[in-house]
């Protein structure tokens, strides 16, 4: 990614003329390493996020903060004392470097104007935020505390004098003119990486195809610190982010997507908005996924046992006639004998029946009677254990399949809200996100033929659209035997067309768990003949008069 410190520059200028003069009104920590501050300008309130993640490490002016955390992190209330109503002095990097330097004016205890300044160090696996006394130079506190036992050369913690990283054997940016012959026979961009701070591999492949490589890099920093730089998002075929700059890269440019955006950031959130919310959203759908297959093997598990113990239950018959024949036969058995061999009425046949010394031969076959009547009642108990359990595992595939077609991190939020809501999960005693009740915005299709049609996204979904949204006349599809959404064709009183039921089918067999196969079975069936049983769990539903359709997976036009 080429946040480098051409693009420090870039976005320190963009910055500078935005919110220089601001006043900080709001100060909010979304994530561990994410802070966000809320600046009202003459132009009105902007969002300055900042991020010290490893892998997205970044300063920018975004549109849609983060969902903020119910409580806020130490380091978050640290920033209200200090900073709460700050006014902002100055932003500036530090020479070439990926440091940005933000100085507000604040005042203190006793009421006295006091200078602070926040270090926002984008440094790969090393990023931080720091905040220190411009009085005394000393740190306040930064957002990743860095002790000895992490960096023997450089420890960012309370108390300590704030030192810049180590400088590296490497000429600026802005001063490459006095290494223009060593650039010239530069043999390729890690050459030109070892020759040059403040560069991207990116940018180094850029440089590399230019003939005067100096003056391209000097035009480039010029370019970076006008404030007439844009951003460039490049994304592959299928809408994934690649790369970013303020400039073209021929590299991206004909095997890439461009997307050219009035500012850089507009671009760093464009591109950071599709990187992050796909990763936080892998993150947390393989953690919740995780407890969820473990709830399946417990109940696979489970029904494997009742199996079993059902099996051995419909096998009982023997018992029975032990009993019988023990009964009419008391007078050949004596007290103490291990088995007794007697002949069976049913068939002539002789059967070798185990004793219990420790009783009479009456006791013995009434044991045999107790156990034979306590298999009886296991099989009817067994039977209605495993139904319960079949349910149960009905419910968590369906799960399973939604969270595997989870797009975004409120998906996910809104399965783990069901699961806790539903007892599978506990509650967790911190939350990552407000407690608010997860909203049914079930997804919506328009059809060829202008109906439209609803996806539920969850089981609370499926049941808002099929008991709720549902009117009379509309139809409803599923899945055959396959975990998957609920789908209804809003026919407004009409009839749905074979045209639309084959669409409408195609679109519940992609939000299914078959989504990747061919000839999926799809059932669909007028609404009034779908019913949910009193109990049942959320999304399980029993419907009759279906009819079956088969079909390719593939996703409509969303509305």
């Amino acid at each position: 990614m080429a946040f480098d410190g051409l693009m420090t520059r870039a976005v320190a200028k963009e910055l500078r003329d935005r919110i220089v003069s601001g006043k900080v009104e709001k100060i909010y920590q979304p994530e561990t390493d994410v802070l966000v501050f809320t600046i009202h300008t003459k132009e009105g309130n902007v969002k300055l996020l900042m991020s010290s993640g490893s892998s997205h490490a970044r300063i920018h002016f975004v549109k849609d903060a983060p969902v903020n955390p119910a409580e806020p992190y130490p380091f978050c209330m640290l920033m209200r004392k200090h900073l709460n109503a700050a006014r902002i002095l100055d932003i500036t990097q530090v020479g070439s470097e990926r440091i940005i330097e933000i100085t507000f004016e604040t005042l203190n205890e006793l009421g006295f104007s006091v200078n602070k300044k926040l270090i926002v160090e984008i440094m790969g696996k090393h990023s931080n935020i720091i905040l220190i006394d411009m009085t005394t130079g000393k740190i306040l506190d930064s957002i990743k505390r860095v002790g000895f036992d992490v960096n023997r050369v450089r420890q960012l913690l309370p108390g300590l004098i704030y030192e810049y990283p180590p400088q590296q054997d490497k000429v600026p940016f802005d001063e490459v003119e006095s290494i223009r012959e060593a650039l010239d026979e530069a043999v390729n961009d890690r050459s030109i990486m070892n020759l040059v701070s403040g560069i991207s591999p990116a940018f180094a492949r850029e440089a590399e195809g230019h003939s005067d490589r100096t003056s391209f890099i000097l035009q480039s920093a010029q370019l970076a610190a006008s404030g007439d730089a844009v951003g460039r998002g490049y994304f592959d075929h299928e809408g994934n982010p690649r790369e970013y700059y303020f400039m073209k890269l021929s590299a991206y440019e004909d095997v890439c997507d461009t997307v050219e955006y009035e500012s850089l950031s507009e671009c760093l959130e464009a591109y950071y908005g599709l990187k992050v919310t796909s990763n936080q959203t892998k993150q947390k759908a393989q953690d919740l996924m995780r407890a969820v297959n473990d709830l399946l093997n417990k109940k696979y598990l489970k029904k494997k046992r009742l199996s079993e113990d059902l099996l051995e239950a419909e096998n009982s018959d023997e018992l029975r006639l032990y009993g019988e024949l023990l009964t009419a036969n008391l007078h050949l058995v004596k007290q103490g004998m291990k088995k007794v061999d007697v002949i069976s009425y049913y068939d002539g046949s002789t059967v070798t029946i185990p004793l219990d010394v420790r009783k009479s031969p009456s006791a013995n076959a009434q044991n045999y009677y107790k156990k034979y009547g306590k298999a009886k009642t296991a099989i009817k108990e067994k039977q209605i254990q495993i139904k319960e359990n079949d349910q149960e595992l009905a419910y968590l595939e369906s799960v399973a399949a939604f969270i595997d077609k989870s797009a975004s991190v409120e998906e996910v939020e809104a399965l783990r809200q069901e699961l806790t809501e539903t007892g599978y999960l506990r509650p967790r005693k911190r939350q990552g996100f407000k407690d608010k009740k997860a909203r049914i915005t079930p997804l919506r299709y328009r059809l060829k033929s202008g109906l439209c049609c609803l996806v539920g996204r969850n089981n609370k979904e499926n049941d808002q659209i099929t008991l709720k949204m549902a009117n009379k006349g509309d139809l409803w599809l599923h899945t055959k035997d396959i975990p998957g959404s609920h789908v209804l064709i809003q026919t407004g009183g009409g009839a749905a067309s074979e045209e639309d039921i084959f669409e409408a089918a195609a679109i519940a067999a992609f939000h299914s768990k078959a989504s990747t196969s061919e000839n999926v079975p799809v059932d669909y069936v007028p609404i009034r003949f779908v019913k949910k049983p009193a109990g049942s769990k959320p999304g399980m539903v029993i419907f009759t008069n279906n009819r079956t359709v088969y079909v390719t997976p593939k996703e409509g036009k969303k509305i």
